[in-house]
């Protein structure tokens, strides 16, 4: 074997590792989804305590595999994330704390505190560059119909 093939088997096996090592290990959840398939999700039966929360992670945070969150609300785990899915839930009205975890070479870790009312139909949660992004939107995410449903893990 030349010294470049080696470097190149070389430099291919690093780049995979690195890719690799981005792997967020999902956490397990103790709340209870509300089960549901995309066909069945009109914003019109959100709200009222019903919020869906999506991963709404573009193309830079999905080809190198560090898209996917763990999620904790109140300090209860809900589980990982990953990018188009999304997840069901019941809130009762009142202030949530969310933790938000991904892993780009080093722990990047966010709190949010949420306010959750009758109206809150939609949260979408993202990692950045630098940490994590939790915004109320109310509205489905485009393409939608691409998404699945988060399942425990």
């Amino acid at each position: 074997m030349s010294v470049m093939n080696t470097l190149k088997f070389s430099l291919i096996i690093v780049a995979i590792l690195l890719c690799n090592a981005c792997g967020l290990k999902p956490i397990a959840s103790e709340y209870t989804f509300v089960k549901t398939d995309v066909e069945d999700v009109d914003i019109n039966q959100l709200g009222d305590g019903h919020v869906l929360i999506y991963n709404g992670a573009n193309m830079l945070h999905t080809v190198d595999n560090t898209a996917r969150l763990n999620v904790w609300i109140d300090n209860i785990p809900l589980g990982q994330i990953r990018p188009s899915e999304y997840a069901i839930l019941n809130f009762k009205p009142k202030s949530y704390q969310f933790k938000l975890l991904h892993i780009d070479f080093v722990n990047m870790k966010s709190e949010h505190t949420v306010e959750i009312n009758n109206q809150t139909k939609v949260i979408m949660i993202k990692p950045t560059v630098t940490s994590n992004k939790l915004e109320i939107t109310n509205e489905l995410p485009s393409k939608f119909e691409k998404f699945k449903y988060a399942e425990k893990r």
